[in-house]
């Protein structure tokens, strides 16, 4: 398993020192939070404008109720911040991209699920909670970070095998779960205080039988997406 690294894109940039509980996990993505002094707006990405598509591999929760409620609750108590909310049916992990369709046959994806299905590691269950956030968004930070991690090595050498190899490596990633994207630069200071009053919410257990490949779009201020292959965890 590669291990984690610094990395300036990510957040946080630095890696956790402990990827395997979820206290220090949840500290560390706090620490990083509170330390910000600018928020970016989340939708001002280059080459992913309005109605642009790819592929990605994600993990999705639409029948998770329990999730919908937490998530729920936090965005109603930060309504008055004007963050643009995810739709509980639009709830997330985001794993690895995959590409364009206008580059990815449907050749590929039929092989890169196939063999996908072939490394993918056992299913397993993550805490989400507490609240904390990055740049362009408040997030639910994820613990034990280590399934998430193995899950995404093995997704990454799937893609590898068949041309597909995702452009973030396993030592990059950063597990989380967005609840809301900021969508102007703004001081990060009444956001961070907003978010700091809803982190003693309890934990959600989110059990992870299955990794979805989807086709991502942007529609205005949200994503959508269409599951082209629903892998199940060996």
């Amino acid at each position: 398993m590669p291990l984690l690294s610094a990395e300036p894109a990510a957040f946080p940039a630095e890696p956790p020192a402990d990827t395997h509980d979820p206290a220090v996990t949840a500290a560390h993505d706090w620490a990083a939070f509170s330390a910000l002094d600018e928020m970016t707006d989340h939708w001002a990405r280059p080459g992913w404008a309005d109605g642009s598509r790819a592929y990605y591999w994600m993990l999705t929760f639409p029948d998770d109720q329990r999730l919908a409620t937490l998530v729920r609750h936090c965005q109603q108590d930060l309504e008055p911040l004007g963050l643009d909310p995810v739709p509980t049916d639009g709830l997330h992990i985001t794993l690895a991209r995959v590409g364009k369709p206008d580059t990815v046959t449907s050749d590929q994806l039929n092989s890169l699920a196939r063999d996908a299905e072939a490394l993918l590691t056992s299913a397993f269950s993550v805490r989400a909670m507490p609240l904390a956030g990055s740049r362009g968004a408040v997030r639910l930070s994820l613990g034990p970070w280590e399934p998430l991690l193995r899950l995404h090595h093995a997704l990454a050498e799937a893609g590898a095998g068949v041309g597909l190899a995702p452009k973030k490596p396993t030592s990059a990633f950063r597990p989380h779960l967005s609840l809301a994207y900021n969508n102007r630069r703004r001081p990060a200071g009444p956001v961070v205080e907003a978010v700091s009053g809803l982190r003693t919410l309890p934990a959600v257990e989110l059990a992870v039988s299955s990794a979805q490949l989807v086709e991502l779009r942007r529609e205005g201020r949200t994503y959508c997406w269409d599951v082209r292959k629903n892998v199940p965890l060996g």
